[in-house]
């Protein structure tokens, strides 16, 4: 479950052919700057260059307040909201929500992400319809400032990375005020309860409740 097919259809983000390189998208993060600034002269008359390395496409829409850094590319009808700081190395999929206050850096949003309220979102790469609820954050450096790893269990996995936040996979709902540990990831069609404190690794279909108890949701029912 910790694997990009596993995680998600690469069918609803520009980094398609990146991503496809590599077996776990954490793998990805240390290239995403990178892969922006490939793209971006390629995307068409469809999208302007407002700034250098800055592209957004002519359907989006940009709240005057908002700051966009270089690079980032914002996608077809993304709205960006008022006081939203992109700080960087930003992929923005098509008709996402990047809302009020929210910050991302060094991130891929596939297609339909919303990030709406009060959001940080770094070192992270969040899939189809994937949803932050307000408040909720992504934590991508360790307090002790060591390298990553991912715990899943009894098992762990060494990244070899210092900032990873989290990986969502397609259809992942977190609630507000929600805490995304370094090395969170969260596979496809699973809940995150508000105001959870999540670490490690989340199963498909699932919830987490806000004890840490994670539970399949055909249990639920």
């Amino acid at each position: 479950m910790y694997t990009i097919k596993e995680l998600y259809d690469l069918d609803h983000t520009l980094a398609k052919d990146y991503l496809s390189q590599f077996t776990y998208p954490w793998e990805a993060l240390k290239g995403i700057k990178d892969l922006i600034l490939a793209i971006g002269p390629t995307l068409g008359d469809d999208y302007e260059e407002r700034e250098e390395h800055v592209w957004v496409h002519k359907t989006a829409k940009v709240f005057p307040s908002a700051y966009l850094g270089a690079p980032c590319i914002i996608g077809p009808g993304t709205e960006v909201r008022h006081c939203a700081f992109i700080r960087g190395s930003a992929l923005v999929g098509a008709d996402c929500v990047v809302g009020n206050s929210v910050e991302l850096k060094n991130v891929i949003l596939f297609d339909h992400v919303q990030t709406p309220h009060y959001n940080y979102v770094g070192d992270s790469i969040l899939g189809h319809y994937s949803h932050m609820g307000a408040g909720s954050i992504t934590s991508n450096v360790k307090a002790d400032k060591k390298l990553v790893v991912i715990k899943d269990g009894e098992d762990t996995f060494e990244t070899g990375i210092k900032k990873f936040g989290a990986m969502l996979g397609d259809h992942v709902e977190v609630g507000c005020n929600a805490v995304l540990n370094p090395g969170t990831v969260i596979g496809r069609h699973s809940n995150v309860y508000p105001t959870s404190c999540v670490r490690g690794v989340v199963p498909e279909h699932s919830i987490w409740k806000n004890t840490g108890v994670v539970i399949r949701k055909e249990e639920r029912d």
